[in-house]
């Protein structure tokens, strides 16, 4: 029987099956963050805070860095909103993270955390490209997995899930 072959396809890269897996399962790890907040001690450090606080601005920088690139590529914009939207999400759980460790006041209000904004205007920079993209991924993925490391309880789960999603990125959603 002859065997008949296909034309090459130039399909995205990754299969919309295998993006919302992945979509699913990680808005199942960040749904579970919350819960999960409610089981630590109350031993929180401030060294754990500040680490939380470097994972969240990297996180940050690399939706926004997503989002930029997804103008440079538009023929790989899905897989690029997918690193913008789930970098947002690490992000948000981070700062959630942080504010439960904050507490409240005795007043019942709870502490914010706002940056005084710049007066100076700054030129704004040119989008990074896919390759500074995938460098700043490698960078937040060892950044959350030396965190991990030294982090107790659910913070350390969380930056340690940080880590892997990062990694997939890298391997499956931007080869």
């Amino acid at each position: 029987m002859p065997t008949v072959s296909r034309p090459p396809t130039s399909g995205p890269a990754v299969s919309r099956r295998a993006a919302l897996r992945f979509a699913a399962a990680s808005a199942f790890g960040i749904a579970a963050v919350p819960v999960l907040t409610g089981c630590a001690g109350d031993g929180d450090s401030a060294v754990e805070v500040d680490s939380l606080v470097a994972q969240s601005r990297l996180a940050r920088r690399d939706a926004a860095g997503a989002a930029a690139t997804i103008a440079l590529l538009p023929d790989r914009a899905a897989a690029l909103e997918l690193v913008r939207a789930q970098r947002t999400a690490h992000a948000d759980a981070l700062d959630a993270e942080m504010a439960r460790a904050a507490g409240t006041y005795p007043d019942g209000t709870t502490p914010t955390t706002s940056s005084a904004a710049s007066t100076t205007p700054t030129e704004p920079a040119p989008p990074p490209g896919l390759d500074q993209l995938r460098a700043d991924l490698a960078e937040s993925q060892r950044s959350a997995a030396d965190s991990a490391r030294t982090l107790t309880a659910h913070r350390a789960g969380l930056c340690a899930s940080i880590s892997a999603a990062c990694g997939t990125y890298l391997a499956v959603v931007l080869p």
